[in-house]
């Protein structure tokens, strides 16, 4: 299923952004935005699925795409991404895993790492494709990249790289915890220093005992300067429809010019 994203080949450039959609009810342009975060382990599924389900609620064909996804678990027989798995979950498309993680490995580590483990090495304009090809059908589309904003994945190309070639407007997940606000205004300064717009961000709490949050979420809202789209504490129960109940303006925000 996911071999036709392996190629010994070099990465060749692609420009082409992916095709949007609209919303049924009022016609108005949607598209697609890219998920990073300020680092690896901080929520960037669980807010990428809660978008999802906050889409898919309103009437959207909506869909999560995770271009590379490191780390699968065989159950009955078939090797599966957790995250993948909890994405196509969250989505009202009828989508297969392939769609929704288009390039699986199994190793749990960085990508470029996982795929020479495996004797394998990333294709580009395979795995650009795919993504387009799934988001070319729905009306709104979240795709999420992997650890932070720069993570390699062949020499040359990394996944800030990816969404430059998507061509796609960034959300920023805040891990909450002591640190985050150096590396939310470096991510935010990386994301602007490629052209792409910061359309909003999320901070969702990793360290539920960090003090000083107030002060946190003020300092990174005078710094990041892009719109607010909630505040996710720690839940008992992070499913996306408990965690988009945090973020009930999320939508909105991220149509706003």
């Amino acid at each position: 299923m996911t071999r036709g994203f392996f190629s010994a080949g070099p990465p060749q450039d692609e420009k082409h952004p992916p095709r949007g959609g609209s919303d049924p009810r009022s016609g108005r342009a949607w598209g697609a935005f890219f998920i990073t975060g300020t680092d690896t382990e901080i929520g960037k599924t669980a807010i990428t699925a809660a978008l999802t389900h906050l889409a898919a609620q309103s009437g959207l064909r909506a869909a999560a795409i995770k271009p590379l996804a490191a780390g699968q678990d065989c159950v009955d027989g078939r090797w599966v991404n957790e995250d993948v798995l909890r994405l196509r979950a969250a989505s009202n498309m009828d989508l297969h895993d392939d769609e929704v993680g288009p390039l699986q490995l199994r190793t749990p580590c960085a990508p470029h790492i996982a795929a020479r483990l495996e004797g394998r090495a990333i294709a580009r304009d395979a795995l650009l494709a795919a993504v387009r090809g799934v988001a070319a059908r729905a009306d709104i589309a979240f795709v999420e990249g992997v650890g932070g904003f720069r993570v390699p994945l062949v020499p040359g190309w990394d996944t800030a790289d990816l969404a430059v070639d998507l061509g796609l407007p960034v959300v920023l997940v805040v891990g909450l915890r002591l640190g985050c606000i150096n590396h939310a205004l470096l991510t935010a300064e990386a994301v602007r220093a490629r052209g792409l717009r910061l359309a909003g961000w999320v901070a969702n709490t990793v360290d539920a005992a960090m003090p000083h949050v107030a002060d946190n979420l003020a300092a990174l809202e005078e710094g990041l300067v892009a719109p607010f789209l909630g505040h996710v504490p720690r839940l008992p129960d992070p499913s996306a429809p408990a965690i988009a109940a945090h973020l009930p303006q999320a939508l909105a925000l991220l149509q706003a010019p």
